[in-house]
């Protein structure tokens, strides 16, 4: 296991939660705004992103099965490095996940009122057909059927 090639993985890491976290930040602006084609380039840029982080982890994994181990063999400043990223992967990581089920919480509400406003936009339509058949009768076919 190469210690330097886990360092330099843990640092593009925490490059693309940075990315992330700006993503989301984004994210939660077009969430709010209703921005749809934007908030859908956004979410593709995410993936592109995660996918990095997963060839990335492909990397990292077998030095944080063994993390501890991993710490004992490497430098004092190599070791402290390694703690600092993964610590700030992680605080990053937790800051995103946090913002995300915000905007889930947000794009649901959006969507129940939505529903709600569909449901009392058809209740009107009923309410106006009953009126107009009480107050002015079965309307009359204008069309001749019978030729």
């Amino acid at each position: 296991m190469n210690a330097s090639a886990i360092i330099l993985a843990l640092e593009q890491q925490l490059a693309c939660y940075r990315k992330l976290a700006r993503l989301a930040e984004a994210q939660r602006e077009h969430v709010q705004q209703s921005h749809v084609e934007a908030l859908l380039e956004v979410l593709a840029n995410r993936q592109t992103i995660l996918d990095q982080l997963a060839e990335l982890e492909s990397v990292i994994k077998p030095a944080k099965a063994r993390w501890q181990e991993f710490l004992g063999e490497i430098e004092p400043d190599s070791r402290s490095n390694a703690e600092h990223l993964l610590a700030e992967t992680r605080r990053l990581l937790e800051q995103i996940m946090a913002s995300d089920r915000t905007d889930a919480l947000a794009l649901e509400q959006r969507k129940l009122n939505l529903g709600r406003q569909i449901q009392l936009a058809s209740g009107a339509r009923q309410i106006n057909r009953t009126y107009a058949a009480a107050a002015y009768g079965k309307p009359v076919s204008r069309m001749d059927i019978s030729r």
